[in-house]
């Protein structure tokens, strides 16, 4: 007889996306800054190694919290910092949703949802996007045991988003918590922070791992009311978040200028990109995110994905069988520096020749 939860035993399990680890690649699946972070965030982290790693570090974080407080213009009270925004989510998960009880997610999005669900032995309830990618009345509909919904804003794989407004009246027609995932609103034309001062039943996550370069530190927050933010803190690791991710992450946050100057750099990218792909046949979705969903209709995209990483180009296939529009299926290709698109553009100019 098995030890192992049931629920544990049968779930598959989340798989991330593939991480090569030597020789020479282009990487371009996993949506992480292709740039090296601010010189600060080294500064920060030898400063922090002399001064003593002996001690255990501030369970809170609050040097991160000050500085978020700021650039967001939220009480710091508003703020829990995690190891990484998965384990954000894993922590709203826990407060909010028990066994039996259901949590909502959009379809196509990001699967770690279903799996949070999963490990709390909980339903989970996709709802299909249309064909645009926008949401159905479904979404908001009431049903028995819901207790959280997840709302990634932009979308992954989409890279599409819903507006500010779009996102109250989600809110305000949901009869419990709205997390809006905010991985990649960075890169899109407008947040959803401050709504969570508006609607307490708002919450945002934020990570540093896309726009920040810092996908290897793990560092990951939450915005939220303050009378949840008391309630995750019940739910979190003691130290969830160590020394040397706190000064980092804090220091990316006060060099304003590599921020400006990377975005700008990425989302130059990021539009030149999509002609050349449409150029190959590829039909690109608009993005406002550091990716792009690329579809094919008339040709079969695993071929394509698997001759590419034979050559150590890796980008993201990614198959959805519940998706009824078109064939199911597309790439998901981050955003590079402008040397790796030109070589992945040579390369898918020469296979689908």
């Amino acid at each position: 007889m098995s030890v192992v939860r049931n629920n544990i035993a049968v779930m598959p399990g989340y798989v991330p996306g593939e991480q090569p680890q030597s020789g020479r690649f282009i990487k371009l699946n996993t949506n992480e800054c292709p740039y090296l972070p601010s010189p600060r965030i080294a500064e920060a982290c030898l400063e922090k190694i002399r001064q003593g790693l002996n001690r255990y570090p501030d369970p809170m974080g609050n040097l991160f919290r000050r500085a978020a407080a700021e650039k967001f213009g939220v009480p710091m009270e508003f703020i829990l910092t995690g190891n990484g925004s998965d384990d954000i989510l894993t922590i709203l998960t826990r407060t909010f949703v028990g066994e039996g009880e259901t949590l909502r997610l959009p379809y196509p999005s990001y699967i770690l949802y279903k799996s949070l669900a999963q490990l709390q032995n909980a339903r989970s309830e996709e709802i299909l996007f249309d064909e645009n990618w926008r949401l159905t009345p479904e979404f908001t509909a009431p049903t028995p045991g819901l207790k959280l919904v997840y709302l990634p804003n932009p979308n992954s794989p989409s890279g599409t988003v819903l507006s500010r407004q779009e996102i109250l009246a989600v809110a305000d027609a949901l009869p419990c918590p709205l997390v809006v995932d905010e991985a990649y609103a960075d890169f899109a034309e407008e947040n959803c922070v401050d709504l969570v001062l508006q609607n307490r039943n708002i919450i945002v996550t934020r990570t540093l791992s896309k726009s920040y370069g810092l996908a290897g530190l793990r560092f990951g927050f939450v915005i939220a009311h303050p009378d949840w933010i008391q309630e995750f803190v019940k739910v979190k690791d003691s130290y969830n978040c160590d020394a040397l991710s706190i000064v980092a992450a804090t220091a990316a946050f006060s060099d304003e200028s590599w921020f400006v100057e990377t975005m700008a750099k990425m989302k130059k990218t990021r539009e030149a990109m999509v002609p050349q792909l449409e150029k190959l046949g590829f039909h690109v979705t608009p993005s406002q995110a550091n990716f792009l969903w690329c579809t094919m209709p008339q040709r079969p995209l695993r071929p394509i994905y698997q001759t590419l990483r034979e050559e150590n180009i890796f980008v993201r296939y990614m198959p959805y069988d519940r998706w009824p529009y078109g064939n199911g299926e597309g790439l998901r290709i981050s955003v590079g520096t402008d040397e790796e698109v030109e070589i992945l553009m040579k390369r898918l100019g020469e296979i689908l020749s």
